[in-house]
Order: structure tokens, then sequence, then C-alpha cells
């Protein structure tokens, strides 16, 4: 009932929005900072500090072109990464291809809706997802909460790159996306709202993401916010 509040141009979270996502990615020029290669500064920040272990099963939700997806299969992870876009994956494949043929057959790439897609039995190490969570309208939190809570085995890590309250995104009531139908871009969180959302999981770190250079090997904007938790075993 609360999905249908929204505009079908406002509903890019579920299957509905993946021919939205397919325009947005249809055009690989078009100046977005994450359609550039290179992973989050903070998963490197964060293995390199041995914040994240190296290796394990992960997920990366909303994974886009791949880039996040590759990386942590570079590191030693056997990685699905899930997206709502056929246009994304297929770009994810494609830098699938050029990899390594063992870091290729760690990686599993599916087009669809991540909440309905199956969990293995034993759960994932890691749970990561750079830049789907803030598209989520307020309900949906439910949702995503249920994910983590079926995919993240005890003592697991989830990592989050979200929009930073007074950076980037809507910090409108969250009343006021059900009055208007539109989620205004995305959701901007502060550092209180995911302790608060996500306060069943141990927060390891939570700060700003460090900005990175265009041309550099990693990717960081200043408009972002990364957060790192744990599952209490």
């Amino acid at each position: 009932m609360l999905d249908g509040l929204f505009a079908a141009g406002g509903d890019r979270w579920s299957p509905d929005g993946s021919a939205w996502w397919d325009g947005f990615y249809a055009d690989r020029d078009r100046p977005v900072p994450f359609f550039r290669a290179g992973p989050d500064e903070s998963l490197v920040d964060w293995t390199a500090r041995g914040l994240l272990p190296v290796g394990g099963r992960a997920l990366d939700v909303g994974c886009g072109p791949g880039r996040d997806t590759r990386w942590l299969a570079e590191q030693g992870w056997a990685v699905d990464g899930v997206d709502l876009s056929a246009q994304a994956i297929g770009w994810a494949r494609e830098h699938a291809a050029s990899a390594p043929p063992d870091v290729a057959a760690r990686l599993h790439l599916v087009a669809g809706d991540v909440f309905a897609q199956p969990v293995p039995a034993d759960g994932y190490d890691l749970v990561h997802d750079s830049g789907c969570f803030h598209h989520l309208p307020p309900h949906r939190r439910i949702s995503y909460l249920a994910l983590l809570a079926r995919a993240l085995r005890p003592g697991g890590a989830f990592a989050l790159t979200c929009f930073a309250a007074g950076r980037m995104g809507s910090e409108a009531p969250d009343a006021s996306f059900y009055a208007t139908g539109s989620l205004e871009g995305g959701l901007a969180y502060s550092e209180a709202d995911l302790r608060r959302i996500f306060a069943d999981l141990d927060v390891v770190e939570i700060r700003p993401m460090r900005p990175q250079p265009r041309d550099g090997d990693q990717f960081g904007e200043d408009f972002l916010l990364v957060a790192l938790f744990r599952r209490p075993f």
C-alpha cells in the first residue's frame, strides 16, 4: 500500500524501477562520479586497517557497474553483486570479463530485486552497499533490516555509503515523502540517524567519506557518509 503512494517516476527501488535505472546507466559517458573505476576509499581503508577481513562471502547491494564488486573479488572475496538494472549488470559483467580468471570466478552478478534474492544458508561475511540505501523510502527500511537479519552472519560486517545530511539528499520529514510521492532524489542521513536505524548492530566507524582525485584509483566524494557495522555474535 505504501509503495503505491509513490508516482511511477519515483519508484526506483522495486523491480518497476529498473527501466529508470537502465536509462541512467545507458550513457556511460555522463559525468556521474561513481561511473569511474575504483573502489570506495572506505573499503580500501577498512581493509588496510584490519577492520574488514580479507576473503569470505560478500553481498554487494545495488552494485551498479561493479567497481566495488570486482575490487572485493580481487581481495579474495566471493561476491554476489545484485542490481535492479540489467544495463548496470551488463557493464559489471564486462568488468568481470577483463579480470584475471581467478577473480572472475569469484564474481556472481545478478540483475534483479535484492530483497527477493535467495540468501545462502550460512549467510554472508560482508554485506556492502554503496548508494542503494539512500534511494529507499522510509518504510522500506524494514525490508532492508530484514535482509540484513537473514543475510549477515553473526560477526559479519555491514559497510554502507550514503548521502550525508547537510551535504546532499533530502532532509525532509519521513511523512512528507508520502504526501508528495517523491523521494526528492534520495534521502540524507546523519551519524545519529544511522546509529538509530541500525541499532541492533555494533558500530565500528562512521565518518565522512574522504574526497579522492577524479583521476585517482579510488572513489571518494565529500557529500557521502560511510559507516561500518558488525553483527554481534
